[in-house]
């Protein structure tokens, strides 16, 4: 086939239509060119339940077993799973999944032995470089004089006992938990992880199908959590949990079935794995998560380092500071004692290991954590991202106790409230967050802004 791979690859993998976009013929491609740009002898391969994915991760395992390179393929399982998996046995992985996206979307998420993320800067750009050559001459890689093996292995109890060890559960209070699979990966590990523990679990979609039948498998949009929350009060649930497709990003609802904000999770987490820490330790969050977070970071000893949005920048940041955690404000959570990599999963453990250890509700746990109001994210098109931020910035920068930055877009914060607006890497968009100390400033603020954005 002849396909574009600049829409194909994306900053942090590689993501796009089947079959219009990509098929099992690149899928072997990239195999090779994973393996050669890695230097591996041996791979671990993984795929979540869309109806593409067996094929193209299997195609990707030949190509890779083609260069030379043993291929163990743990088959069906959740990005953290395959990211157990390439810790685990510090091999390099790749992960057959579209995450959120519709059911004609796959994808590939790769990493280094250890789960070290490969991102366009650190192998994505090289692997590209090397397909397109092939597909340019025609000729395809050179295969080695050695063929590699490829096995299968299973390895969802070694993931769901190494999960376990890392949050103690045993002596919790019994909660009931509704759980929300979107038909996603969720479906397939929960079971397992949460066997055994003292929680009546109510399963929500469950059944592994890539087509979606009944919502988005993406719980950032409100639109995706409305069954989790009726469900949540229909039951007299402890909480809600939902996962999305690839079930490496979970999202939390309150007894009320009220959504609990990301920042709320990070705040808490961050303040449970520094007292496992002895009060001490590097957390990371990136510029757009709740003021709440550094505040919580700090008052339980630790340090606060604010990072781009992004998780190969945080990854990057918690290799290089050597910090016991990270999260963001789109659900993802990082964690030093999983290789740095995200794991939904794990936080999730640890919300539940939070409520069910003392006797108080969840809304009650969190609002300690929660103590600002924010915008969420809220996107506009616009013509000219560069003309419209500079506009902002020249309606800001000479008010009085103000300060800018340019970390990632543009960042102005005031004693009362912040916002970021930053430009989207792939569509004609501004993305805008906004925080307040109260409900009429966040408004006041963000419709200030969002009128100098919309023009």
């Amino acid at each position: 086939m002849s396909a574009d791979l600049s829409q194909l690859v994306k900053a942090y993998d590689v993501r796009g239509v089947v079959p219009d976009q990509w098929d099992e013929s690149l899928a072997e491609l990239f195999g090779a060119a994973f393996v050669q740009v890695t230097g591996a002898s041996a791979i671990v391969t993984g795929h979540d339940m869309r109806p593409s994915s067996p094929g193209l991760s299997h195609a990707f395992a030949r190509g890779a077993a083609a260069r030379g390179a043993d291929v163990t393929e743990i088959g069906l399982c959740s990005t953290d799973q395959l990211y157990y998996a390439s810790g685990a046995f510090d091999l390099p992985g790749a992960m057959f999944t579209a995450s959120h996206n519709p059911a004609q979307y796959n994808g590939i998420k790769m990493c280094r032995a250890g789960a070290a993320p490969v991102g366009q800067d650190t192998g994505l750009g090289e692997i590209r470089a090397l397909v397109e050559g092939w597909m340019d001459s025609g000729a395809g890689p050179e295969p080695t004089a050695t063929t590699g093996t490829i096995t299968q292995r299973d390895t969802l109890e070694d993931y769901a006992a190494h999960l376990r060890s890392l949050v103690d559960l045993t002596s919790i209070r019994p909660l009931k938990v509704v759980v929300d699979a979107g038909n996603g990966m969720g479906g397939h590990t929960v079971p397992t992880v949460f066997a055994g523990l003292p929680l009546t679990l109510v399963p929500m979609y469950f059944e592994l199908d890539g087509t979606f039948p009944n919502h988005e498998a993406n719980p950032l949009d409100p639109a995706n959590i409305v069954d989790l929350q009726k469900r949540v009060r229909d039951e007299s649930a402890d909480l809600g949990i939902a996962f999305d497709g690839d079930a490496d990003r979970c999202f939390v609802v309150d007894e009320h079935g009220d959504p609990v904000s990301p920042s709320a999770i990070t705040a808490l987490v961050a303040s449970r794995e520094l007292a496992k820490h002895g009060g001490k330790g590097t957390i990371i969050h990136n510029l757009i998560t709740s003021w709440s977070v550094p505040e919580v970071v700090k008052e339980n000893g630790g340090t606060p380092v604010r990072t781009r949005v992004g998780h190969s920048f945080i990854k990057a940041e918690m290799a290089k500071s050597g910090a016991i955690f990270g999260g963001e404000h789109s659900a993802h959570y990082y964690f030093a004692d999983f290789w740095n990599a995200d794991t939904g999963m794990l936080a999730a453990l640890h919300v539940l290991a939070a409520l069910g250890g003392q006797d108080g509700t969840l809304s009650a746990l969190v609002a300690q954590y929660d103590r600002y109001v924010g915008s969420g994210e809220i996107n506009s098109t616009v013509d000219d991202q560069t003309a419209r931020l500079a506009a902002i910035r020249s309606a800001y920068e000479d008010r009085e106790g103000v300060t800018l930055d340019h970390l990632d877009g543009l960042t102005i914060t005031a004693a009362d409230w912040w916002f970021n607006v930053r430009p989207s890497n792939t569509e004609p968009l501004l993305r805008l967050n906004a925080e307040a100390r109260d409900e009429a400033t966040m408004t006041k603020v963000r419709d200030e802004v969002l009128e100098i954005i919309r023009g």
